[in-house]
């Protein structure tokens, strides 16, 4: 299933999203939700509602974590350390198919590494499709994921959710919208605001291999930011961000003499994801 299309409203709710869920979500509606699950430095729970789309047979829910002040928790990728969340949803009935989606993420510094995710407080859209729309849906989760400041604690909640059907008539919750704009987009479907993917280049050879990307940003692109993916586990190094160039596009590089792996990612596939504060796209580039 395709990103819930939401242009009308993209220019509130990424506003609200750019002032920290946090803020945001104590201001606007949130459908139904679960009771909060306490944890140390951290809460968690489920909200869902109807889709953004009218007429869709698909319910818009979420799994919102808020964090106590200095802590964080990570995104799909971590980075150089951290723990991935992990959404286990067997448990759920009533449910044909679900897809959770990632908002925009941030570098944070670490010492002696950098690493990917969030502070203050998340909120990851779930797109959840019933098997029967005539029937409630039940959403069951095992929820695993790292609360981190010096150290790592590593934490585990078990969160459940009844959807009913009338649901699927009510109006999208806002916050979860929120959210949901903060996602990156495809290429194909960037918004104006949206980064855009420029060259990217690979040196595998030699004493000094390197990925190097190009990346078009909009207003003044300082807060700009670049995290690759690579598949079958390959690590993939950090970009740093390099001097932009003259005119203005803002260049990334990736260095890969580390361990002798720069050969490794002929061939492959990888995803980047572009965030800046107006922004966030996606996209794929297969390593030459």
């Amino acid at each position: 299933m395709s990103r819930f299309p939401i242009a009308a409203c993209a220019s509130v709710v990424f506003a609200l999203a750019a002032v920290g869920l946090a803020a945001a979500q104590a201001q606007v509606p949130i459908g139904i939700a679960s009771p909060w699950v306490e944890l140390h430095t951290a809460r968690v729970r489920l909200v869902a509602g109807a889709a953004a789309a009218k007429g869709a047979k698909s319910y818009l829910a979420g799994v919102e974590i808020t964090l106590a002040d200095g802590w964080k928790t990570y995104w799909r990728n971590p980075g150089d350390a951290g723990v991935p969340p992990i959404f286990d949803w067997s448990g759920s009935t009533n449910v044909a198919s679900m897809k959770v989606l990632y908002p925009a993420p941030s570098r944070l510094k670490e010492p002696g590494a950098e690493t990917i995710g969030y502070t203050q407080a998340v909120l990851f859209p779930v797109e959840v499709t019933p098997e029967d729309a005539k029937k409630p849906v039940e959403l069951k989760l095992l929820l695993e994921f790292g609360i981190c400041r010096e150290i790592c604690i590593p934490a585990q909640s078990t969160l459940s959710l009844a959807i009913p059907t009338e649901a699927l008539a009510g109006e999208p919750p806002s916050a979860i919208l929120a959210a949901l704009s903060r996602v990156p987009r495809p290429q194909a479907e960037r918004r104006r605001d949206d980064p855009e993917l420029g060259s990217m280049t690979a040196s595998l050879d030699g004493p000094s291999p390197r990925l190097a990307f190009e990346v078009r940003f909009a207003g003044d692109g300082k807060g700009g930011d670049l995290f690759i993916e690579a598949p079958d586990g390959l690590y993939v190094p950090m970009p740093k961000r390099l001097p932009d160039a003259a005119d203005g596009t803002a260049r990334f590089e990736v260095d890969l003499s580390r361990a002798g792996i720069a050969r490794d990612f002929k061939g492959k596939t990888l995803t980047l994801t572009l965030v800046s504060d107006e922004g966030a796209s996606e996209a794929v580039r297969v390593v030459e």
